[in-house]
């Protein structure tokens, strides 16, 4: 069942997972779009004129003999017993993936990105083999199955903010071609329990706890390479 742990902190996107691997790719991929503090700022604008700076909360609890009964069938195939194991973003990663390697010769004259603006026209030529690459991301299989526990942005797939049953979880927010979405194997797609509802929307930042499977997810927001079946949605920190 979903767990409700108190209100939920509004957080501006200047926030950072910040594991060796995630920012590692965040600071190759950092430049033309501005400053940290810029987009810091205008992520909390937005949240602002959206929602004012209010905390979201999580939906309430349905009847306990459903949420009983919920529970009784997550333990009954074993994906709810054993520890929760806490994960940082690196631990999506297969270790012989290397982002950094993927980015050298994205474009043809040899420029770097550092040198190509939004409005080059190189640019999205660039964006879309970077993209066609951050699609096929590949992920860490042995995880499938486990439940864990993952820190994150929310990146909501629905219009209705007040009752959201699927969003994205990601480790930071892309903002321009310098910084695209994440790739595949940084992004989880996390889906409540059907009758439970999150009250969020951008820029919320939270621990998922739940079941991880290995299973892709696309739509016009990213592509995911995960899928966390969630069981508990808590403030970070």
């Amino acid at each position: 069942m979903i767990e409700t742990e108190g209100s939920l902190l509004r957080q501006t996107a200047n926030t950072r997972f910040d594991t060796s691997a995630a920012a590692v790719l965040m600071l190759l991929l950092l430049s033309a779009c501005g400053s940290e503090s810029d987009m810091a700022s205008e992520a909390s604008d937005s949240a602002g004129s959206r929602n004012g700076l209010t905390a979201a909360e999580l939906a309430t609890e349905a009847p306990a003999t459903e949420s009983g009964a919920e529970e009784r069938r997550v333990d009954a195939d074993g994906r709810g017993s054993g520890e929760v194991t806490e994960l940082d973003w690196d631990a999506l990663i297969p270790e012989e993936w290397r982002p950094e390697t993927l980015l050298e010769g994205l474009n043809e004259d040899g420029a770097s990105l550092d040198d190509i603006s939004d409005e080059d026209p190189r640019a999205e030529a660039v964006m879309n083999k970077l993209m066609a690459l951050w699609k096929q991301a590949p992920v860490v299989e042995a995880l499938d199955g486990k439940k864990v526990r993952l820190p994150g942005f929310v990146v909501p797939l629905e219009f209705d903010l007040n009752d959201v049953s699927e969003f994205l979880l990601v480790p930071y927010y892309g903002a321009c071609i310098h910084v695209p979405p994440p790739p595949a194997n940084q992004t989880v797609h996390v889906v409540l329990p059907e009758g439970k509802a999150f009250r969020g929307g951008v820029f919320d930042t939270v621990w998922v706890t739940g079941v991880l499977r290995v299973e892709r997810f696309s739509s016009e927001m990213a592509e995911a390479g995960y899928r966390l079946e969630a069981l508990q949605i808590a403030p970070y920190p």
